[in-house]
């Protein structure tokens, strides 16, 4: 399954990120995820920067390097696990579209169906490569500029046609601009957490998964809220409901809310999967 992982600081901040447990780790656990890593961020001018490379990240230090030391309000990290699309720089999150930044994890299906969506909205040259995400981000934008720009409510738009239209596994999503962060998590199928660090006896910042860590000395005194797809350490993570939608503001105020109550109109089981996807959604490890 792909690694999500988000923060939103509010004020810029500089932090140290591995997208991989670093440093042994770094080559471990990126061979158990090897199709491509990833890191958006969001600069304190606003500006929106994307590093990422299509191979794990054990194969080349000089990204790992590049991918620790970044200063930025916002960040999006992600580590894939191909299921659609060869592993190249077209189909490694994460993905930018006017100017917002996007990763996912999940299976959504019947792509034709996806893609004769996007040319109604105008917006199939946005996609340029091959993946499921890129279109649904794609499908995301479309319905934003439909909605005069209108980030949240072509965010909801867009994950309602695709419940109702297409088959989905999972679909639980980030998507960032440089003040805003939104999460959602669709349908129950992986989990995605929230760590709400904007208490003043929060203490200090340093998170740790199989997969991802990250720490920062000025995020120790600086509040943040971070998400992620799996718990990381000993903090108070709190799990989003299957079709909640949590949006944090510039000032990190957190808003939830249920935006899609009933289960997908054409769910996948697991058992629809092939065993390459099955596989890459439950890894052993």
């Amino acid at each position: 399954m792909c690694r999500l992982f988000g923060l939103h600081a509010g004020d810029a901040v500089t932090a140290t990120f591995w997208l991989l447990d670093a440093p042994d780790s770094l080559a471990e656990q990126s061979r158990r995820n090897p199709d491509g890593t990833g890191l958006g961020v969001f600069e304190a001018d606003g500006s929106p920067v994307v590093l990422k490379q299509p191979i794990a990240a054990w194969q080349d230090r000089d990204f790992a390097t590049e991918a620790r030391e970044l200063t930025g309000t916002t960040f999006i990290g992600h580590v894939r696990y191909a299921t659609t699309g060869a592993a190249d720089d077209d189909n490694t999150h994460p993905f930018l579209q006017d100017r917002r930044i996007f990763a996912h994890n999940g299976v959504v299906g019947d792509l034709d169906a996806l893609d004769e969506r996007l040319g109604e909205l105008g917006v199939e040259d946005l996609v340029r490569g091959d993946t499921d995400s890129e279109r649904v981000f794609a499908l995301i934008t479309g319905s934003i500029r439909g909605r005069g720009g209108d980030v949240e409510a072509g965010l909801v738009e867009a994950m309602r046609w695709l419940r109702a239209n297409v088959p989905i596994y999972a679909v639980n999503v980030l998507l960032a601009t440089a003040t805003d962060l939104w999460a959602l998590r669709y349908p129950d199928t992986h989990e995605l957490w929230l760590l709400d660090r904007t208490d003043p006896s929060r203490g200090r910042f340093s998170l740790r998964s199989k997969r991802i860590s990250a720490s920062s000395a000025h995020l120790d005194a600086a509040p943040s809220v971070v998400f992620a797809s799996e718990v990381m350490d000993h903090e108070k993570w709190h799990p989003l409901a299957s079709g909640e939608l949590v949006h944090v503001n510039a000032e990190l105020k957190i808003t939830r809310r249920t935006v899609l109550p009933d289960p997908p109109a054409h769910p996948l089981a697991r058992a629809d999967l092939s065993p390459p996807v099955a596989s890459a959604q439950h890894p052993l490890n």
